[in-house]
């Protein structure tokens, strides 16, 4: 247990969160920065004393319960609460699933692309965010469950309740599978994943051949082509950005200027998802 370096850390955390980002009010005589001991303390749920201890490096090593209550408190992203477990002596506590929030820069990002689809991707393909021309050349994911907003259930196990079909979709299988066993080793405990993989191997005798494959890399897919009941074929460039502390992705479509795809997407950007009311 670093003892000096978790002190400096815990005080150096607590001057830089603000009273409003955890809902107290600022008040008018506060002579330092961010909060105060006695705040953090009462958000931690851990008795003023102990937690003024742990800033002057006095205290005996904090429990597993404590630094999740200080992690709480100081709002601290998932790498400050390694650091925390690291300072503390102690092995982080990893979540034991993927990560499904989006931190509020990504939404703002995803808005701010007029003539871009975007989505969002959690570590096991469930698309946990997306942006209004996403909904209108995929098809509007709001309407779906969870389940169904999963890209590999809809790779390998579609129905033909889906308004959008992808062309050559082969590429994109063979990559998915790779990321997914190792998503599987990074999160062995979460449920969902091991329901996702054992449906999948039951549903999909390519996804069972793939799986049984162990193959270690794969292309990335560069471009996709869409099959659109309006605009008709739709071929976008795909470029992921990985935001790697949230183990999360951000797929970005874009056509390539001056194409008929380019024009298919302004003309989608204007229908949004109406034509989901169209009859069949």
């Amino acid at each position: 247990m670093d003892k000096p370096g978790l002190a400096a850390f815990l005080r150096s955390r607590r001057e830089r969160v603000t009273p409003g980002e955890v809902g107290l009010p600022a008040g008018r005589r506060r002579r330092t920065p961010g909060l105060r001991r006695e705040e953090v303390a009462q958000l931690a749920y851990i008795s003023t004393e102990y937690y003024t201890r742990l800033e002057q490096a006095r205290a005996p090593h904090p429990s597993s319960e404590v630094l999740a209550g200080l992690s709480r408190a100081l709002r601290l992203n998932d790498a400050e609460q390694n650091h925390l477990h690291h300072l503390a002596g102690a092995p982080p506590v990893r979540p034991a699933g993927p990560p499904r929030e989006v931190r509020q820069s990504i939404l703002d990002l995803l808005d701010r692309l007029p003539n871009a689809a975007g989505i969002v991707l959690s570590a096991s393909y469930e698309v946990i965010a997306w942006n209004h021309l996403a909904a209108a050349l995929m098809e509007d994911f709001s309407t779906r469950s969870r389940p169904e907003r999963n890209l590999l259930r809809r790779a390998f196990l579609s129905g033909d309740d889906h308004v959008y079909s992808v062309v050559d979709g082969r590429r994109f299988a063979r990559s998915s599978v790779n990321h997914l066993r190792a998503t599987a080793a990074r999160y062995p405990d979460d449920p969902e994943i091991k329901a996702l993989i054992a449906d999948l191997q039951a549903g999909s005798p390519e996804f069972a051949e793939l799986w049984d494959a162990h193959e270690i890399a794969a292309e990335p897919t560069l471009c996709k082509s869409f099959q659109h009941p309006l605009v008709g074929l739709v071929t976008v460039n795909c470029d992921a950005l990985a935001i790697p502390e949230c183990d999360q992705q951000v797929i970005i479509y874009t056509a390539t200027p001056g194409s008929p795809s380019e024009e298919a997407l302004r003309l989608l950007s204007v229908l949004g998802t109406q034509r989901l009311d169209l009859p069949g």
